[in-house]
C-alpha cells in the first residue's frame, strides 16, 4: 500500500452530491492572497471629496438674501449708534469742570451759592416793588414817587442837591500854616471810614472824585478851589461813630496837635450842607436799557 501524497486530503467516507457540487479548492502555494499581499509601499487612504458640502454652505450664505425691512432696520440702528456716540463725545468735551481739582470745585460752588443769594435778594426786592405798584391806587403816581426818591438819593451823592441830617462839625485852626493837603485828605478818609455820608469843606462839596493839592502848606486847593484856614468840615453821619474816630490814639486830632494846629469837634442833630455841584452831563456814557428798573 502506497503512502498518501503530501498535501492530499483524504477522501470522504461517504461521497455524496455535496462533494461533487463543492467548489474546487485552490492549490496551496504558500503565498498570501492577492488582497493580502504587501507591496512594500505605505497604504494611503483615498481622499474624501467634501466639495459638495462646501458648495452647499457657500450657496446658503452667498449671495446674501436681505429683505427691505432688514435693510431699513440696519440703517436705523447705525444712525442711532452714531448719534449716541456724537452726543456722548459732545457732553464729554463741553464739560469745563471735568478733571478739575477739588479746591476749584469748592470755589466754584461757593461762588454759585453767593450768586444765588444775591439773585434771591434781588428777586425779593423786585417782588416788593411790584407789590407796592399793584396795591397802589395810582400806579403811575407810585412809580413817580419811587423815581423821585432815587433821584434825591443820587443827587445827594453827586452833590447836586442840599442835604441835612445828624452829624458833626470839625473846625481845624492853623495859625502856623503847617497843615497841608495831605492832612486834610487823611481827615477826609478817616471820616469816610467812620461812616460819613455827605461832607463839605468850607464852600466845596466833597464827592467821589474830589482831589487835594497843597504844597507848600497854606496854599491848599480842593477840586481847583483855593481854601484858607480855618478849615470847616460839615459831616452828615452818626455822631457817635464820627467823633470817637477822630480822637483815637494816633488819629486826626493827635496829628493836628503835632503840627501845632487845633481841632474842635461839635456834634449836632441837624447839620446843613448847602454847597452844590453842577450837574455835568456825561459826554459818552448813556443809561443802559432797563437800568432804571428796580
Amino acid at each position: 500500500m502506497e503512502p498518501p501524497h503530501a498535501g492530499a486530503h483524504p477522501a470522504r467516507d461517504t461521497p455524496g452530491p455535496e462533494t461533487d457540487s463543492a467548489a474546487p479548492e485552490q492549490p496551496h502555494t504558500g503565498e498570501p492572497p492577492a488582497a493580502e499581499r504587501h507591496t512594500g509601499e505605505p497604504h494611503v487612504a483615498e481622499p474624501v471629496d467634501d466639495q459638495p458640502g462646501r458648495r452647499r454652505l457657500l450657496d446658503a450664505f452667498w449671495p446674501p438674501r436681505v429683505s427691505r425691512a432688514q435693510l431699513v432696520g440696519a440703517v436705523l440702528l447705525f444712525a442711532l449708534g452714531a448719534g449716541l456716540a456724537i452726543q456722548v463725545r459732545s457732553n464729554t468735551e463741553s464739560d469745563p469742570l471735568r478733571g478739575a481739582r477739588q479746591e476749584d470745585l469748592v470755589r466754584v460752588l461757593d461762588e454759585l451759592n453767593s450768586r444765588t443769594r444775591r439773585l434771591e435778594d434781588e428777586k425779593h426786592r423786585l417782588e416788593n416793588s411790584r407789590t407796592q405798584l399793584q396795591s397802589s391806587n395810582d400806579r403811575v403816581q407810585e412809580a413817580r414817587q419811587q423815581n423821585a426818591a432815587k433821584a434825591d438819593a443820587l443827587g445827594v451823592l453827586a452833590g447836586t442837591v442840599k442835604a441835612t441830617g445828624p452829624g458833626i462839625t470839625l473846625t481845624i485852626t492853623d495859625p502856623q500854616r503847617t497843615v497841608n493837603g495831605d492832612v486834610l485828605l487823611d481827615t477826609l478818609q478817616e471820616l469816610r471810614a467812620a461812616g460819613a455820608e455827605v461832607i463839605q469843606i468850607n464852600d466845596v462839596r466833597v464827592v467821589a472824585g474830589t482831589w487835594f493839592n497843597g504844597t507848600p502848606p497854606g496854599d491848599i486847593m480842593i477840586d481847583g478851589t483855593k481854601v484858607l484856614p480855618p478849615y470847616v468840615f460839615k459831616v452828615i453821619g452818626n455822631p457817635q461813630d464820627l467823633q470817637p474816630a477822630l480822637n483815637i490814639p494816633g488819629g486826626v486830632v493827635k496829628t493836628l496837635e503835632k503840627k501845632q494846629a487845633g481841632a474842635i469837634v461839635t456834634p449836632s442833630q441837624e447839620v446843613l450842607i448847602d454847597a452844590l455841584r453842577p450837574a455835568n452831563k456825561p459826554g459818552y456814557a448813556r443809561s443802559a436799557p432797563g437800568a432804571g428798573n428796580g
